[in-house]
């Protein structure tokens, strides 16, 4: 039987061996290529056969995964792709099932490991977390925040003054005021500079501009 053949895409050192260690244990699977970019992610799946790409996210370096994964799955539609995270951000799981990416793993939170999400999605299914992760933060834990609360601490972790926020959210900055004050009540913070910073350095949302500004 021909193994399934993998590439694993990820900047960082740690986690992309972590990666290629998982798929050289696994006897069905053949490590054909470990990349640094998701750029050379795109070069390579042209010139290569490729049954599964593993790809990080966030990227230092050319083109966001979840842009590159997009791009692959629009020319490439076979292959199967797992995009991961090591951050709790949920917005991009709604972003990867609109480009018919298979699978979403957390690194740091799922309670699924990486082995059973490649074979479950080699084996048809499209596998995404049930839960959102549950990541403290300050007094209370992610779960705990609602979706626009979410979407506040995203605007304010990019600098975003509470009008800006008002017209992208299409929401009154009173409300914009009135959820940042809910926000640092719920969760201790003194300052909305507090806030931003430790959701940012926590790695609880990430906005949209940063991730694709880190490429």
């Amino acid at each position: 039987m021909n193994k399934t053949r993998v590439v694993v895409v990820d900047d960082q050192n740690i986690s992309r061996g972590f990666f290629e260690m998982y798929v050289r244990a696994a006897k069905d699977y053949e490590l054909v290529a470990g990349l640094r970019s998701a750029q050379s992610s795109l070069d390579y799946v042209e010139e290569n056969e490729v049954d599964l790409l593993i790809m990080d996210v966030m990227m230092a370096d050319g083109i966001d995964g979840l842009s590159a994964a997009t791009l692959i799955k629009q020319k490439h539609p076979e292959i199967k792709i797992i995009l991961t995270t090591s951050t709790s951000e949920t917005s991009w799981e709604e972003k990867a099932r609109e480009a018919g990416i298979e699978s979403f793993w957390y690194k740091e939170y799922d309670e699924h490991g990486l082995l059973e999400i490649m074979e479950r999605t080699m084996n048809g299914e499209s596998v995404y977390p049930q839960d959102v992760p549950n990541v403290p933060f300050g007094k209370i834990t992610r779960a705990d925040l609602t979706d626009r609360e979410l979407e506040i601490i995203r605007e304010l972790t990019a600098s975003m003054t509470n009008e800006e926020i008002a017209e992208k959210l299409q929401i009154s900055v009173n409300t914009v005021k009135r959820h940042i004050q809910n926000i640092m009540e719920k969760t201790g913070f003194e300052s909305r500079l507090d806030l931003a910073m430790s959701a940012k350095s926590q790695g609880l949302v990430v906005n949209d501009q940063d991730r694709l500004d880190l490429s």
